[in-house]
């Protein structure tokens, strides 16, 4: 139970977004209360040991950095480190594939395409992002700019054009000829996002643009421990300010008059103890449609809908590629992508937005192991065991409406059937068993997001991305509602979504009038 009755602020929800602005809030001297509806903290940011006996921690539902500014790191004196994988990608191709990285990103090009010009093309269009990335990224931490100011500052018509006013996929065709070229540029704007390349409502150019700028570089890291390791050491910083995290309690209610709020929540503990506390400012870590149900409000339309398809495996080994001139710890170091072709991610997106399942489903893995072994224990480091975890796309909530088991089983069978068939060996031959003998395998459908994290719809970025820049009813810091002591802290707010803390440290920002 809460130790007071009143508090500077309260904070609903004790994902990564609600400790950062509780770190920050408690070390400014504010008396802050953090309350969160599981038993632990870190939302959807957390490592898991899901193998029954299995000493593996692996990052459950968010994998990689990319969006966490250091400013956050060294302002809250965080324990948490970051590795550079030294692959960023590979995607098999025929007998072939193209490989990004380990010193062999034109060769590789060139080999699939014949000549040196997509890969020209590549490195002009990842200069224009890059260009745009340190541009951007520092105002993340920053009052939000306006679009006007933003066009200013990137001071660039071309990158404007191509990422801001028209769909990403003018300027994918524009730029490459080769398909497969153009389907791995493609996926970092469908990641989390169910849209086509062409979409004119450009959610697709949203998605690209966070994907492209994380760190003023775009790179994706491995964080060392795993995702949880960032999440214990928020924790620890909250804490150490003086915060209060009270875990199994969940949050009813929101009522206020714009100047004082009052809390109601519910815990686990014993009987089910019902409760209320009061609060200056309620930083709500959490989707805007929760926010409505809870304030009781009518929820915000359309309703959000995740479609992403996230697995876990352990394996024995890492399976042997049909391209020999790969080593698998280089293929798989990187991201490893799956049936992701323009052309295949066009159709499977048709067939999802029709209802159906992807005939062939595109995925997307990495193996956070080859970076950073320290999430494994004693015993399955001497055995060499590895992590997968594989990423899938366009796979929209509707799909599994009618049947969540059954079709998480077809789905899972679908997509293990396309990275066989890029495999010299079945997938199913090199998974690890648990201490039952079962197969170190766990699917995840936007559905069971929804029910184990309380994510509407399973999006995991609470709803449609923003573009960074301030609209007639964003607010300073894009983390304001229509009462004024009511902020969002999450991934619903502008400049939310992803593993970053923005939310968080904008939310705490706002209430402390900086």
């Amino acid at each position: 139970m809460p130790a007071q009755t009143a508090y500077d602020a309260v904070i609903v929800g004790g994902g990564h977004n609600g400790l950062v602005a509780a770190a920050y809030l408690a070390r400014a001297g504010r008396s802050v209360l953090v309350l969160e509806r599981a038993a632990v903290t870190g939302g959807a940011a957390v490592s898991t040991r899901p193998f029954a006996g299995v000493d593996a921690r692996l990052s459950r539902y968010s994998y990689l950095v990319s969006l966490l500014p250091g400013s956050i790191v060294r302002d809250l004196g965080l324990s948490f480190a970051v590795r550079k994988r030294t692959v960023s990608s590979y995607t098999p191709y025929g007998t072939g594939g193209l490989l990004v990285g380990a010193g062999r990103t034109r060769e590789s090009f060139a080999a699939l395409t014949g000549d040196d010009r997509e890969y020209e093309a590549w490195r002009a269009f990842y200069e224009l992002t890059g260009r745009v990335a340190r541009r951007v990224f520092p105002t993340l931490t920053e009052p939000l700019p306006t679009r006007a100011g933003l066009r200013a500052l990137i001071d660039d018509d071309a990158a404007w054009r191509e990422l801001f006013d028209e769909p990403i996929g003018v300027a994918v065709e524009r730029r490459f000829r080769h398909d497969l070229v153009r389907g791995v540029v493609l996926t970092d704007a469908l990641i989390g996002t169910f849209a086509d390349a062409h979409d004119p409502g450009l959610v697709q150019n949203r998605c690209f643009l966070y994907h492209v700028i994380g760190g003023g570089t775009g790179d994706w890291d491995v964080p060392v421990g795993g995702m949880g390791a960032l999440t214990d050491a928020l924790a620890d910083a909250a804490r150490a300010a003086g915060a209060e995290i009270a875990t199994r309690h969940e949050v009813t209610r929101i009522a206020t008059d714009g100047t004082a709020a009052e809390v109601g929540y519910r815990t686990e503990h014993g009987d089910g103890t019902d409760g209320t506390v009061a609060a200056h400012h309620v930083l709500v870590n959490a989707a805007p449609r929760e926010l409505a149900r809870l304030l009781g409000d009518e929820p915000p339309v359309p309703a959000p809908e995740g479609a992403q398809f996230k697995v876990n495996m352990l394996l024995r080994r890492l399976p042997r590629l049909k391209d020999t001139s790969v080593d698998p710890r280089d293929a798989f170091a990187g991201t490893f992508h799956i049936s992701e072709g323009y052309g295949q991610l066009a159709t499977a997106y048709r067939e999802a937005a029709g209802g159906r399942l992807p005939t062939a489903p595109p995925s997307e893995i990495y193996c956070h192991s080859l970076t950073d072994p320290s999430i494994l224990g004693p015993g399955p480091a001497a055995r060499g065991l590895h992590t997968l975890t594989l990423f899938g796309l366009h796979t929209p909530a509707r799909l599994f409406a009618g049947d969540n088991d059954g079709t998480r089983a077809e789905l899972l069978a679908r997509t293990l059937a396309e990275l066989d068939s890029r495999l010299a060996e079945p997938i199913a031959d090199c998974l690890a068993t648990d201490a039952d003998g079962a197969p170190c395998v766990e699917a995840k459908t936007p559905l069971d997001v929804e029910r184990e994290l309380g994510m509407p719809g399973g999006h995991i970025f609470h709803r449609d991305l923003s573009f960074p820049y301030a609209t007639e009813d964003t607010g300073r810091w894009g983390v304001e509602t229509r009462h004024a002591n009511v902020l969002l802290c999450g991934a619903g707010a502008v400049r939310g979504g992803g593993v970053s803390g923005v939310p968080g440290h904008n939310a705490a920002m706002a209430v402390l009038g900086r």
